[in-house]
């Protein structure tokens, strides 16, 4: 039998070319064609003077490294060092250069402005190319975990006994300190002063959880319209001004998330991820994000976003029943554009509203029951929900890596850069 030659131990006589290593029309070769088509600048400032013992990685390998990473589902600084060195698409991207698992972090760590700012100028890359056309587009929410552990958070119930237990244990700890020597041959040694420290930084911790909770109490009051002089009363108002409830919680590894009902039910510490899809190529056109698991008030917030990035409104918007809101349909009525929001549960009947206390509210209600109201309505599942789903089970993206709502919402703009950039990969081939 003649096989064709395999010599594993042969080198080659001479260098190989790296672009010999992907297939035409590779998704790698997209993404780098489409970063050296924006504007980097930015990314260089921070180097900018720089001298010869100081020579960083070139930021428009860094840029696509990155990019590529989230567009391939790999988010771990970790992963994507290791990548380089066994991934060809990686090593092509980066032209065999290795920074270390820290270096991509820092990167990315620093840049989180600069890289959130890349979503807008790629968004209208796909605008010409002819992706996105402005006619109807869709907006969505889906909760995304954040990166903090359910064991790090506690109830404001909780925090109350936990203090009074601490304060007890430090002061029970302080007297045994002040015992005669004579008195404490027969204990056990223990390190007082670090078992004082360590429970003292525990009540701080926890007394900074509380007060952050105690804060939000009372901007929810106020946004409500209590008075800090009303007395409890029952219903909204049975606690005391700016008391939370005994189940209200804070996660101490990342403070900014908050407890939000998950798909398939329970709860996790979470963000609420904003989209806006538009209709011609299921492209991604603004992308924000908020840590208030309810979508009322998102609307104008996104159609603003869709017309920061590309100078425009669309025509039509569709949305669900959760961004429905009198104050939200007066605020967008002289928009120019057309809303279409369900009032009620999907696939139930839609709810009715007094003409005169909710005059807008009433009119979308008949707007619905017409035939043109009810089909342009049947696409807005059509058209908001696959990004999500693709960002979720093809990118593979569940969790953030980051902590803190500035900087989880820039990777939130990086996971859509991405995803819109896959997209654009593929429909430019078709």
């Amino acid at each position: 039998m003649s096989y064709l030659p395999y010599e594993p131990q042969q080198q080659s006589l001479l260098p190989q070319a790296l672009q010999d290593w992907l297939p035409e029309g590779h998704l790698a070769y997209f993404v780098s064609d489409a970063i050296d088509s924006l504007e980097l600048r930015a990314f260089f400032a921070r180097y900018e003077g720089g001298g010869s013992r100081n020579q960083p990685f070139h930021p428009t390998m860094m840029v696509k490294v990155l990019v590529y990473a989230y567009a391939t589902g790999v988010f771990s600084s970790r992963k994507i060092a290791r990548k380089l060195h066994e991934d060809v698409a990686f090593r092509v991207l980066a032209a065999d250069n290795f920074p270390a698992h820290r270096t991509i972090s820092d990167f990315r760590a620093f840049h989180l402005k600069e890289l959130s700012e890349l979503f807008a100028q790629i968004v209208r890359l796909a605008r010409e190319m002819g992706l996105v056309k402005l006619g109807t587009i869709a907006v969505d929410g889906t909760k995304v975990k954040a990166n903090a552990s359910r064991h790090k958070a506690m109830s404001y119930g909780h925090m109350l006994k936990a203090e009074a237990e601490l304060k007890a244990q430090i002061a029970a700890l302080l007297q045994r300190a002040k015992a005669a020597d004579e008195a404490e041959k027969n204990e056990p040694e223990v390190d007082i002063p670090a078992e004082i420290a360590r429970r003292q930084d525990r009540l701080d911790a926890i007394a900074q959880a509380r007060a952050r909770l105690e804060q939000r109490q009372r901007e929810a009051e106020f946004e409500r319209g209590r008075d800090p002089d009303d007395k409890p009363r029952g219903g909204r108002h049975k606690r005391e001004f700016g008391v939370p409830e005994d189940k209200a919680q804070d996660n101490f590894t990342d403070p900014d998330s908050r407890i939000m009902i998950r798909a398939g039910g329970g709860f996790d510490a979470s963000y609420n991820a904003q989209t806006a899809v538009d209709e011609a190529a299921h492209i991604i056109v603004a992308a924000e994000l908020t840590n208030c698991g309810s979508d009322a008030g998102q609307l104008p917030v996104m159609l603003q976003a869709v017309e920061d990035n590309l100078g425009q409104r669309p025509r039509q918007v569709l949305a669900d029943t959760g961004y429905r809101a009198e104050q939200v349909f007066a605020q967008l009525a002289g928009s120019g554009t057309d809303l279409v929001v369900s009032l009620g549960r999907e696939g139930k009947r839609q709810v009715h509203f007094d003409r005169l206390r909710h005059p807008l509210s009433a009119q979308m209600a008949d707007k619905l029951r017409t035939d043109a109201g009810k089909a342009a309505y049947r696409r807005r599942k059509w058209i908001a929900e696959p990004p999500n789903g693709w960002i979720k089970n093809v990118l593979g993206f569940r969790q953030f890596s980051l902590r803190g709502l500035h900087r989880v919402t820039a990777e939130w703009k990086l996971v859509c850069m991405a995803l819109n950039l896959r997209r654009m990969a593929v429909l430019s081939a078709s």
